[in-house]
């Protein structure tokens, strides 16, 4: 009876009201700071049931709190939980421009938590996002939704199957399937954080970007971009392609404005046009100019045909070889390395950055000057100090070396000892020229040329040895074809039968000869002038003193495989 006197007694005073012409109805909660306005002389009504008091509000419903102000077309309040149901038309409004709009909302005051459903939309004047529904905090200023949605800021756009969004800080959250599309690139990841005012990616999952129209792809799982500086750090296993250049590393740091790119731990860079492989620890990258450092056991892959060279020092530097034609090279051209156009680089080789610290690559000039090399010029390549050579037809050592692709020249510098099949050249230094196969077309020793190749079994102790100031040597599928050697050309020859029965072995000297070989041994030779010669048989030979004076036999330093270049 009580209850439905308090009934009574609400509608009649709303009823004088409504007599009265009063256009505006408001009501004041006890305590939560909640003020309701009915406009234009719109139906309130009053429930009271087991669970708590209830108000119907019909048409043109305000309802404020603090500085939140809902509008609805009929609310619901719940005054014993304080909680309200608005519907049709919903809008809320915040202080400093924040706006939401829906179908329908479910609210809760003391916790100022909006569940927002129906063609949710929820902006702060400058970036929008929208949704099937979503969860706000009035607050916090917080949004989240577990249904698909979008998020537009600018010209980006961000969709994903879950998301949480903070007004504030302007920091999104995007979980499943995210996709970020821009004029500038577009994002794919399954777990990342993006920032509307700072462009700031952060990257938790896999995922993939997209820029330059697909001219550059950055990979990882961990890190993040910035778009605005365009400057990216990953710290898993991450990749980098641009323009037929990739790289790949544990740690990864990229700036696109500097073209500049920093791999540490597992590298590998791919130049896909040249079809070269560098693989190594550590190794600093100028994307635009294609210049290289690369440390820590670098490894260098070049494939050419059926065959793979691998090349292995302690520190490589690579960079395009231009030319005064127009980059094309040619036999009479003097080639020059990126940032070097004054210099000639046919044997000259570009000198090591000092480091202060050794744990940072060491990298030739890191200079603002962004300028775009020619994608399809040939590379140089030189590698500093225990230096390793290994193919199916050649192996070798020495102290540096020099490889360029215009002519698949390699200059082998300082102690360079070559291996191929059974023979053995050293000299102050050695310069092989190579086929498209990678194997070995010549090779030319300027300077204290010796070359030697076993004669018989290993623990015969015979050596075939050639030696002279300066050699030239002509290969045919890997075998020595014949060699010139002048002047103060000297041999030691083992000779043979027709039968392959050892006759003797023979001594001459003269001012140059020229070498003839086959099945990989000595078959003549041809001297000219001041020939001076021996032949002593072989019972007679005093076999382990028969040696020139440059003889050396280091088969222990030879490469045996490529694997050990990896070690």
């Amino acid at each position: 009876m009580k209850n439905f006197c308090t009934a009574l007694i609400y509608a009649l005073c709303l009823s004088a009201l409504l007599l009265c012409d009063t256009s505006v109805y408001a009501q004041k909660t006890d305590s939560s700071k909640i003020t309701i306005h009915i406009l234009n002389n719109r139906l309130v009504t009053f429930t009271h049931t087991d669970t708590g008091d209830y108000f119907r509000f019909i048409g043109d419903v305000i309802m404020q709190q603090g500085t939140d102000t809902l509008y609805c077309d009929s609310l619901y309040q719940n005054k014993t939980t304080n909680t309200l149901q608005a519907f049709s038309n919903v809008r809320i409004a915040q202080e400093g421009g924040t706006q939401g709009t829906c179908d329908y909302l479910r609210y809760t005051a003391a916790t100022k938590i909006a569940y927002m459903q129906g063609n949710v939309t929820l902006t702060d004047g400058k970036n929008r996002l929208w949704s099937d529904d979503l969860t706000y905090n009035l607050g916090t200023k917080v949004g989240e939704y577990e249904n698909t949605g979008t998020l537009q800021a600018d010209s980006t756009i961000v969709t994903s199957n879950r998301a949480i969004y903070n007004v504030k800080t302007k920091e999104a959250h995007f979980l499943g399937n995210a996709i970020v599309k821009d004029p500038q690139y577009h994002t794919k990841s399954q777990d990342m954080m993006y920032n509307t005012e700072t462009k700031l990616t952060q990257f938790f999952a896999k995922s993939l970007v997209v820029g330059d129209s697909g001219r550059t792809i950055l990979q990882t799982s961990n890190g993040y971009y910035d778009n605005i500086n365009g400057v990216a750090g990953f710290n898993s296993p991450s990749s980098v392609w641009y323009d037929g250049q990739y790289i790949e590393s544990d740690t990864l740091y990229y700036n696109k404005k500097r073209g500049l790119s920093y791999a540490y731990g597992h590298v590998i860079a791919v130049d896909t046009g040249h079809h070269s492989t560098m693989y190594c620890g550590r190794a600093t990258y100028l994307i635009k100019k294609r210049v290289m450092w690369a440390i820590d056991n670098p490894v260098l892959q070049t494939v050419n045909g059926k065959d793979t060279l691998y090349l292995r020092a302690d520190t490589f530097y690579s960079a395009p070889i231009l030319t005064a034609k127009k980059n094309k090279a040619t036999a009479g051209d003097t080639l020059v390395t990126a940032g070097q156009k004054d210099k000639p680089a046919e044997i000259v080789i570009p000198k090591e950055k000092k480091r202060k610290n050794k744990k940072e690559p060491a990298i030739a000039a890191i200079a603002e000057d962004t300028t775009v090399a020619d994608s399809t010029a040939p590379l140089l390549f030189t590698g500093y100090h225990h230096v390793k050579i290994f193919s199916d037809s050649l192996q070798g050592v020495c102290d540096s070396i020099v490889y360029t692709q215009t002519d698949s020249c390699i200059r082998m510098i300082t102690n360079p000892v070559a291996w191929s099949r059974n023979s053995q050249v050293t000299g102050d230094t050695i310069i092989m020229k190579l086929s498209d196969s990678n194997r070995i077309k010549s090779i030319y020793v300027p300077n204290n040329a010796f070359i030697v190749s076993l004669a018989g079994p290993t623990d015969a102790g015979l050596y075939d040895q050639v030696q002279g100031k300066t050699l030239k040597g002509f290969f045919k599928n890997n075998a020595m074809m014949d060699l010139n050697v002048y002047p103060n050309a000297e041999v030691i020859y083992y000779t043979k039968d027709g039968a392959g029965a050892y006759i003797g072995v023979l001594q001459a000297k003269g001012d140059k000869m020229r070498v003839f070989f086959a099945d990989q041994s000595i078959s003549s030779i041809l001297f000219n002038k001041n020939v001076h010669q021996t032949l002593t048989p072989l019972e007679k030979a005093d076999i382990p003193n028969t040696r020139l004076s440059r003889f050396k036999w280091l088969i222990e330093r030879r490469p045996m495989s490529k694997e050990e270049l990896f070690e």
